[in-house]
């Protein structure tokens, strides 16, 4: 995996996740990667949102524990950062998120298409039953695409989240591909390919084929990241997605550091 780094990596601080920086570093010392990021659930301005990440007086917990595998591993390049989720009208509070600490980069994930329904959370599967998957569909890249516009990340999160339980759209999406690919090459964001899916239902790396050939046509920088909650999930799959990158016409990824993006080869 010489060359490559996995920029989407979870912690227990999240609580759905296992594993202490230190044990995803070490796995990814064992894989060969030379850098790697951390990018845990961030906080939101409610501790009561939900119940799958961390609280906010634990975010200063969060970046010692990053600092901590730093230490441990001064070979490898250890990257803080945070997965942030992108609501119409919390840009306030990402922005004074970002400001807290010297993060390498934000990942922008839409998981929510309404305020109270997270489209990917398995305990909350029935609702998908209650619309129309074209409905669904829509509003969650109505915000994904605000998310890009928003300027407040560098990288775009899994984005197609919704096939994760194989719920598709019936009418063909290319038109929100092309406009997520627009509105990305506009604002020089990265986009993650995400190999989770390949562990979910859709059995697919985020994004599918179709969106990501629409993203190189455009011009849209691209990175690896596992979505790692558990040691053994780090680099999982990378064969696979670096395969997929390669056949789409990518030869670069993107290297982020103080919130500063370089190209490097793959």
């Amino acid at each position: 995996m010489t060359g490559l780094a996995d920029y989407h990596m979870h912690t227990p601080l999240c609580r759905h996740a296992r594993g202490n920086p230190i044990d995803l570093a070490a796995q990814a010392m064992r894989l060969g990667l030379p850098e790697i990021g951390f990018s845990d659930h961030s906080p939101m301005a409610r501790d009561d949102f939900d119940d799958w990440r961390m609280r906010d007086d634990q975010l200063s917990e969060y970046v010692a524990l990053v600092n901590a595998a730093r230490q441990a591993f001064p070979n490898l390049v250890i990257r803080l950062a945070l997965e942030v989720d992108y609501l119409p009208g919390h840009e306030e509070w990402i922005r004074a998120l970002a400001a807290r600490h010297p993060w390498d980069y934000l990942i922008g994930s839409v998981h929510y298409v309404t305020d109270t329904w997270d489209v990917d959370n398995p305990h909350r599967i029935s609702e998908w039953r209650k619309r129309q998957p074209d409905e669904v569909w829509t509003a969650y890249f109505e915000r994904l695409i605000q998310a890009v516009d928003s300027g407040l990340f560098d990288i775009v999160g899994h984005a197609d989240l919704p096939k994760k339980f194989g719920f598709y759209p019936e009418r063909d999406f290319g038109d929100w591909h092309e406009r997520l690919a627009r509105a990305a090459a506009a604002r020089k964001i990265t986009v993650e390919l995400n190999t989770a899916g390949l562990r979910k239902d859709c059995r697919e790396i985020y994004p599918c084929r179709p969106l990501l050939e629409k993203l190189h046509r455009h011009a849209v920088p691209i990175c690896f990241g596992s979505d790692a909650h558990a040691p053994e999930e780090v680099g999982m799959n990378f064969a696979e997605a670096v395969s997929l990158a390669r056949a789409v016409g990518y030869r670069t990824r993107s290297s982020f550091a103080g919130r500063q993006c370089a190209q490097v080869p793959l």
